[in-house]
């Protein structure tokens, strides 16, 4: 179910597609993987959001809009990666006396998910500008997927170690508190005089 190369390949379809729908859109064969996808999604919806919120020229209303748009797809984002944990612990074994590993997998596959988009907008730099510029992005390339093959590498051993019993994890909320209007002291102090009419 969990094989890191796989789920690699299916970030880079969906972000090769995402720029370029003439190229292939990935096929998720699973509802884990479709759960994946949309998590990737969220984060690149997130980087190009992000992208926008960093325009000098933007208008308030719209770092305004943005703004929000980025809170949203940040909770769905976190929201998805603990869809991703759940789905991973229904199929693992019962090991309460294995050790504890400090990141889920879920977790490491959104670090996947940033590395993809990372590598993807890294290597179009290498098709702009100077000499100097293309060196700067082909040295930053090559330390993004060195580390982008380590991490996938980590998830694989960790998947391998929990199914087998020598090692566990577990659901770690995220517990948001901007979002949420009981726990944002700028959203519950709100007066009701400050309601629009």
């Amino acid at each position: 179910m969990l094989v890191a190369s796989h789920i690699v390949s299916l970030q880079d379809q969906f972000t090769a597609h995402g720029h370029n729908p003439s190229s292939p859109a990935p096929a998720p064969s699973s509802p884990f993987e479709q759960v994946v996808l949309d998590q990737h999604r969220a984060n690149y919806d997130l980087w190009h959001r992000e992208d926008e919120a960093r325009d000098p020229d933007a208008s308030d209303a719209t770092i305004v809009q943005v703004k929000h748009d980025i809170d949203r797809l940040n909770q769905l984002r976190n929201d998805l990666a603990e869809q991703i944990d759940i789905a991973l612990l229904e199929l693992s074994p019962d090991s309460s006396a294995a050790p504890l590993h400090s990141e889920s997998p879920g977790l490491i596959i959104d670090r996947l998910s940033i590395l993809a988009l990372k590598i993807f907008h890294t290597e179009e730099q290498l098709h702009r500008s100077t000499p100097d510029h293309q060196h700067r992005n082909q040295s930053r390339l090559a330390v993004l997927n060195e580390q982008r093959t380590d991490l996938a590498t980590c998830l694989d051993i960790l998947w391998s170690d929990v199914l087998a019993g020598r090692r566990r994890f577990k659901l770690y909320r995220q517990l948001k508190m901007y979002n949420d209007p009981t726990l944002n002291p700028v959203l519950y102090n709100r007066s009701p005089l400050d309601d629009p009419a």
